[in-house]
């Protein structure tokens, strides 16, 4: 290997041909962030992979039907080698070297003119890594670098305005919350976290930030929406940034969108991150599909908030009993005796399998199976407490009952 070590350098390809030689997956890797560049590119290849067909039918790039011949690199800026056929490479490398063209070679990085660094994306900054051609080493070291800048470990300077950002933390583990949430969360000032939410992030705050308890447990004390709401307001007109900290989804029965209502009313913006929904997420980690090709073709949440008979619900629980597919029941785990009571006098066959998951996600998981005539009893049996999702149809029958789930 040489001594001297690359000269790292960013390329502004915007409106610059960029040729790629070769249609398979290694161009099809290397495509999307071409693309985003804005480049002109054009594939060279006698095939390409259905992905790379997709890109070339929707006009982001051009693709070249045909293998490549000397001539194609004129008046490229910049030249990828993607095939799998060596003297190929070698000869688009030799033509690239002649037209005095930077050329990456794919299948042997030290042949080629330039390298393409390990790369990743966090909140406007391209880190690149690049490592001599030890490409799992540059991945590796990328992904380090990533990690520690979206968990906090990595200073960024770079602060959030004042306002409020309305995060969904996912069903409970904290390597569910997305890539953003996290990233706002630890430039917040100010979080305002529910019990439902992925708790485990909380202690990975800085000492100085301000973390208010907004848990609303079930059947004992519970911080009203309206407390919530002003501690939104008040401390994002103070000039903080305020992280509201929510489990799952935070517009599926999470009251977000009324949180969003009350800052618009004050004047201070809002940033939503959705989350993964406990809804779909929690059936899918205990292995119940909430869809299945000819099993399941339509999938019904519902709130358990208030009874089926409660004037307040809004739901027609008559009509939820003739669809044959998926219902999934959130905050309803002390009213099953109601709801499958009412789902088999809407005609639900009483043999309908039905799954509880317990604390989904979590360590404290729990998963129970049983039958729409039986569930409300096997729930009291077993001690099954919220927060809990209940799965009703064909779908909570296909599960393993061996399925783990990996923290």
């Amino acid at each position: 290997m040489a001594s001297e070590q690359h000269y790292l350098a960013g390329l502004d390809l915007a409106g610059r041909r960029v040729v790629v030689v070769g249609g398979g997956t290694v161009a099809q890797r290397r495509l999307p962030r071409l693309v985003r560049s804005g480049a002109v590119i054009e594939v060279v290849s006698p095939e390409v992979t259905p992905s790379v067909q997709a890109m070339a039918d929707a006009g982001e790039i051009t693709w070249h039907h045909r293998p490549y011949r000397v001539g194609d690199l004129a008046g490229a800026w910049y030249v990828l080698c993607c095939t799998s056929v060596t003297e190929v490479n070698v000869a688009v490398a030799e033509e690239a070297e002649r037209v005095r063209v930077f050329c990456v070679r794919a299948d042997a990085g030290s042949e080629g003119s330039a390298v393409t660094p390990a790369s990743g994306e966090y909140d406007g900054l391209l880190v690149g890594v690049l490592a001599g051609g030890e490409h799992q080493r540059s991945a590796a070291i990328r992904d380090g670098l990533l990690d520690a800048l979206r968990e906090g470990r990595i200073a960024d300077q770079a602060r959030e305005p004042a306002g409020v950002a309305l995060v969904g933390g996912g069903p409970g583990d904290p390597e569910l919350i997305t890539v953003r949430g996290r990233r706002l969360l630890a430039r917040a000032d100010v979080v305002v976290a529910d019990r439902l939410g992925p708790r485990d992030l909380l202690d990975e705050l800085a000492p100085n930030v301000l973390v208010i308890d907004a848990a609303k447990i079930p059947y004992g004390r519970a911080a009203s929406q309206d407390a919530i709401n002003d501690a939104l307001v008040t401390h994002a007109r103070a000039g903080k940034f305020v992280v509201r900290l929510k489990g799952g989804d935070p517009y599926v029965f999470g009251r977000g969108f009324e949180e969003v209502i009350a800052c618009a009313e004050a004047g201070v913006p809002v940033t939503v991150v959705p989350g993964v929904t406990s809804a779909f997420a929690v059936p899918a980690v205990a292995g119940v599909p909430v869809t299945h090709r000819g099993v399941a073709h339509e999938v019904v949440v519902v709130s358990g908030h208030v009874g089926p008979d409660h004037p307040a619900s809004l739901t027609d629980w008559s009509a939820l009993a003739r669809l044959s597919g998926t219902i999934v029941l959130m905050m309803g785990v002390d009213k099953l005796d109601q709801f499958a009571s009412a789902l088999i006098a809407g005609g639900r066959p009483k043999t309908t399998p039905v799954a509880v998951v317990q604390e989904g996600t979590t360590h404290a998981q729990r998963v129970l199976h049983s039958t729409l005539e039986e569930v409300a009893a096997a729930v009291v049996a077993e001690g099954i407490r919220p927060p809990a999702v209940t799965v009703f149809g064909p779908v909570a029958g296909l599960c393993s009952p061996k399925s783990e789930y990996a923290h």
